[in-house]
């Protein structure tokens, strides 16, 4: 196929670029007269080679970064821009580099930068790209000095769990001993002093046992009776696992009116009778509504203590006996 118009126009057959070559221009090719960069030219005439759309520039011709108008047309210029200088070449249309005196224009290197060929922009931050470097080795550097740390304690530790584990068999693990509860303080118990119903005590002279008079206290409700006679006795064997000073309680009645009678405590005699009182100063000389409790010092050794209260002259003893007991003496 050669340049130019062969007969046909059929775009397969058309060559737009016949003109630059020599045997083309021999064959009659022209560059295309009209229309400007990117606009087509006429339509397609009957033995007229077709416009190719696709303009050809020299090499260097083209600025990048710039706004371009179409070919023959300035540019538009951008508000507070400079105008941009008018294309002046004579000629519209592009021709090949070796069409020009000397060669093809040496074209400058398209400039870097933002929109309007303006200094660079938005280029890689050197500066913050080595800073993000250091900080990276920084962190590597100290997260393997922390696992060089850490695997030196867990190498002790591990030490350790062997030592612990080679004192029993193997898989066994020793609970822990719990601490031990404090046992609560034990309160001393009281100790237990003797009681005895006056009616088991020892007796002696006239005094005897009964139990018609309703109210007493001891085992069957009896108790001793006849003791106003003088040599009327009870004599009580009280054994003691302490000495000390303590209370005789004895356990009463009388018909409404006052009594006494001798205490006597391992042989020795009180220098004060025994005070067998109206305490509740009742006026019924009904015996069984006369009950009541009085109580004398005494002074006990340990073991076995013989108490004595009997009907001596100068005593009124007109009462009966309950029962007797020995107990704490309060300060």
């Amino acid at each position: 196929m050669t340049a130019g118009n062969n007969g046909a126009s059929r775009p397969e057959d058309d060559d737009p670029f016949g003109y630059l070559y020599a045997d083309g221009q021999a064959a009659g090719a022209q560059a295309p007269g009209q229309g400007g960069y990117g606009y087509p030219g006429p339509a397609a005439q009957p033995g007229v080679p077709r416009t190719s759309y696709n303009q050809v520039r020299a090499v260097g011709e083209r600025q990048y970064g710039q706004q371009q108008g179409g070919y023959g047309y300035p540019p538009q210029q951008g508000y507070g821009q400079q105008p941009a200088q008018q294309y002046t070449r004579p000629n519209p249309q592009y021709a090949a580099p070796e069409t020009y005196p000397g060669g093809g224009p040496t074209g400058q290197p398209p400039a870097q930068g933002g929109h309007g060929g303006g200094p660079g922009r938005g280029g890689p931050n050197t500066r913050a790209l080595l800073i993000a470097a250091v900080a990276v080795v920084a962190v590597v550097l100290i997260g393997i000095g922390a696992a060089l740390l850490t695997g030196d304690d867990g190498d002790k530790d591990d030490k350790k769990d062997e030592a612990a584990s080679s004192q029993g068999p193997a898989g066994e693990v020793e609970e822990s001993k719990k601490p031990e509860k404090e046992k609560p303080k034990e309160t001393p118990k009281p100790v237990e002093l003797p009681k005895q119903d006056a009616a088991t005590l020892t007796l002696g002279g006239p005094a005897t046992v009964d139990s018609s008079i309703e109210g007493a206290q001891g085992g069957n409700g009896a108790y001793v009776t006849g003791f106003n006679h003088v040599g009327s006795s009870v004599t009580w064997r009280a054994d003691m696992k302490h000495k000390g000073e303590y209370r005789l309680a004895v356990r009463y009645a009388v018909p409404a009116k006052d009594a006494d009678a001798t205490l006597t405590v391992n042989g020795k005699a009180n220098s004060q009778p025994i005070g067998l009182k109206n305490f509740i100063k009742s006026s019924d000389p009904e015996w069984e509504k006369n009950w009541q409790t009085t109580w004398a010092p005494v002074t006990l050794r340990p073991g076995p203590n013989e108490i004595k209260i009997s009907c001596e002259t100068g005593n009124q003893c007109e009462v009966i006996l309950d029962w007797v007991e020995v107990t704490q003496a309060t300060s």
